[in-house]
């Protein structure tokens, strides 16, 4: 130790002499030059999908499966009774992963000659992520948003409206970016570096994105626009477009629920509201979103039974005679809780952002409502035929002819709103935007619901925002409403 003393005075001494250091090569010593001191996009694209789209999977598991009735809970059912608390999972993730987002852009757009396509995939990101939080939460910081190196240290909270206006514009810009001329794309987990792919992503969120702000504003010619001109502004046109993560067997891109223990995932069985549409309609989607009774199974007569929403602990643990007569959820999402899902032959497992099924919803909704020309019944069905072929089904012989499944136009939109809410089924929080958009499928609270017999129509703001960005959350709050679970946002009003 004192040598050690000795030897550093010794060099201070040195240093302050000669006016040299004295750190014998430390930079070249310390410097590993196996691992990269500069970041390319291709380095940041995997993990801004993964994280993402992985959060995503997990606020459906959570919450979004629940509120919209396709599971129910038989164990801590604080959730299915509306009791919700801080839903801050989709707000933090989004808001890390979005500087990651900004310096992919920011790194593609300082290179010769300009790395146009991760330009536009980071703006399709952007506007995906942002749509997220702004539909769970309202208002939210945006223009400000990532912009700390700009001393930007308590972001306001722009409008939805705003929100939205950012929004199309991006995927706008993103559309105009994103060529295979411009270069190729490495890193890309979800589309394979396939440009054209993320091109018709853009489109196809963009209306999306038209029709969830369509009760507040005239979107006709925008949504006409896109499907105009297929060569300029291609949409997706199969199920083989569907903007949907492949999951594989070994990390880092597992199926998010791999590592759950059985337990947990007991707790989420069938819900009765899906259980019962489907087992009305012989629907055999039914056969991948659940699994028959132990019961039954053992008793040689299989059977789905879904578990009512929001009961109370004790009516939810003992309905129908306790967990062996209730469904689990498919075994395809966990697999018993030791295998993992892979989809050799299905598309089951996998982070779902849009699919083919819901373009085909959006744009027979749209027909309907003369948004756009085109046959309503067309679409409607197109939409059905991709669900069941997401999960390599063919539609039944029959099945369209059913009275509540056959297109007619006293009930087109309760149809179209009915079919959509099946086909999103493990969308993220997909369905719970829509519904509350549509009011289809017409649903009902939880029966011991703890929220005064309402759904709720959005997330609270974080409690660190009330702390760490006081002035600008309340800002918010003061604008859009009381800060709690039933305050309309802007579309929504």
């Amino acid at each position: 130790m004192k040598k050690t003393y000795i030897q550093l005075i010794a060099c201070l001494a040195l240093l302050i002499a000669v006016g040299t250091s004295c750190d014998n090569n430390f930079e070249e010593v310390n410097t590993n030059p196996n691992v990269p001191n500069t970041v390319t996009p291709d380095l940041l694209l995997p993990n801004i999908i993964r994280s993402t789209v992985n959060e995503n999977m997990g606020t459906a598991w959570g919450i979004g499966n629940i509120v919209m009735q396709y599971t129910a809970k038989i164990q801590f059912v604080n959730e299915d009774r509306y009791l919700w608390g801080e839903q801050n999972g989709i707000w933090n993730t989004t808001y890390s992963t979005l500087r990651e987002v900004q310096n992919m852009y920011n790194i593609a757009s300082a290179t010769t000659p300009v790395q146009k396509n991760y330009q536009g995939i980071a703006l399709v990101m952007k506007s995906w992520m942002m749509s997220l939080v702004t539909d769970a939460y309202g208002d939210a910081p945006y223009s400000e948003a990532t912009k700390g190196k700009d001393k930007a240290f308590f972001p306001k909270y722009d409008t939805q409206e705003a929100i939205y206006n950012g929004i199309l514009k991006d995927l706008t810009d993103a559309n105009a970016l994103l060529a295979p001329e411009n270069g190729a794309v490495n890193g890309d987990i979800l589309f394979g570096g396939d440009v054209s792919k993320w091109k018709k992503m853009a489109n196809s969120l963009r209306l999306r994105y038209l029709m969830r702000i369509s009760n507040r504003r005239d979107v006709k010619a925008d949504l006409q626009a896109i499907l105009s001109n297929p060569t300029a502004t291609p949409v997706f046109t199969a199920n083989a477009d569907n903007a949907a993560l492949r999951y594989l067997p070994t990390v880092p891109n597992q199926f998010p629920l791999y590592t759950s223990r059985v337990g947990s995932f007991d707790e989420f069985r069938l819900g009765k509201t899906l259980g019962d549409k489907l087992a009305q309609l012989n629907d055999p989607r039914l056969m991948i979103f659940a699994r028959p009774t132990v019961a039954s199974v053992a008793a040689g007569k299989p059977a789905y039974v879904g578990v009512p929403n929001g009961l109370d602990d004790v009516t939810a643990l003992t309905y129908n005679g306790g967990a062996q007569n209730v469904s689990r959820v498919g075994a395809t999402y966990y697999i018993d809780g030791f295998g993992t899902p892979t989809d050799a032959n299905l598309n089951i497992a996998r982070g779902i952002i849009m699919t083919y099924a819901e373009l085909q919803f959006i744009l027979a909704e749209a027909a309907q409502k003369k948004l756009i020309t085109g046959d309503a019944k067309s679409y409607y069905e197109k939409g059905i035929t991709a669900s069941f072929g997401f999960y390599s089904l063919d539609v039944p012989a029959g099945y369209l002819a059913q009275p509540d499944v056959a297109f007619t136009e006293a009930k087109a939109l309760e149809l179209i709103g009915t079919q959509k809410w099946i086909s999103l089924f493990y969308s993220g929080l997909e369905g719970w935007f829509d519904w509350r958009r549509t009011g289809f499928p017409a649903l009902k609270p939880g029966v011991s619901n703890l929220n005064q017999n309402r759904i709720p129509v959005r997330f609270q703001y974080p409690s660190s925002e009330l702390s760490l960005n006081k002035a600008a959350t309340e800002e918010a709050i003061t604008r859009q409403g009381a800060n709690d679970i039933n305050t309309l946002v802007w579309w929504d009003k």
